[in-house]
């Protein structure tokens, strides 16, 4: 896989922000997913297994969904910001995250319970529906996120800098005296 994703230019650019992007788009795209939880009852389902209220079902939901987010952003580095193929990219994260959280983790935080039944078919479906905003959203939003230029110059990873010190400059790009 390291060869199809650095076939996009793998690592992101130092005024490219992949971990703000994933988590912004990551809560966003929590909103429709916990729409699907509430369609198939998955939502109540969950509580009842975690012995907690709803209400702190999403408070600690959506704060997670932004870090598995922020984690999409940075695995995928530059794949994620793809706007034909990031929905896929989202889609298969989000897949993988059923297969960890609901189906691994949660068994062993809650001695053994897990959704069955509709309420199962709704925490894989909200997850696909994630991923799926995810993708989209991440695309969409992250290059409003790249730092500008101009305050990104002042930094010794990017401009003539960082192109002095690349070159094996002795002054490693330190700023002339004058």
């Amino acid at each position: 896989m390291a060869g199809f994703l650095s076939a996009h230019g793998y690592d992101p650019g130092p005024t490219q922000r992949p971990l703000l992007a994933g988590a912004i788009s990551g809560a966003l795209a929590a909103i429709p997913a916990v729409a699907v939880l509430l369609l198939f009852g998955s939502l109540e389902v969950e509580a009842k297994i975690l012995g907690v209220s709803i209400v702190l079902t999403l408070a600690f939901g959506f704060p997670m969904m932004a870090a598995a987010g922020a984690v999409y952003g940075r695995l995928f580095g530059r794949a994620a910001n793809n706007r034909h193929g990031g929905w896929l990219f989202g889609m298969a994260f989000a897949f993988a995250l059923w297969a960890a959280g609901a189906a691994f983790i949660l068994p062993l935080v809650s001695a053994g319970s897990t959704p069955a039944g509709r309420a199962a078919i709704g925490v894989f479906a909200s997850l696909l529906v994630w991923g799926f905003g995810l993708g989209l959203i991440n695309a969409w939003i992250h290059p409003y996120l790249h730092e500008r230029i101009e305050t990104a110059s002042e930094s010794t990873a990017v401009g003539p800098r960082a192109a002095a010190s690349a070159a094996g400059d002795p002054r490693r790009g330190q700023k002339r005296s004058k």
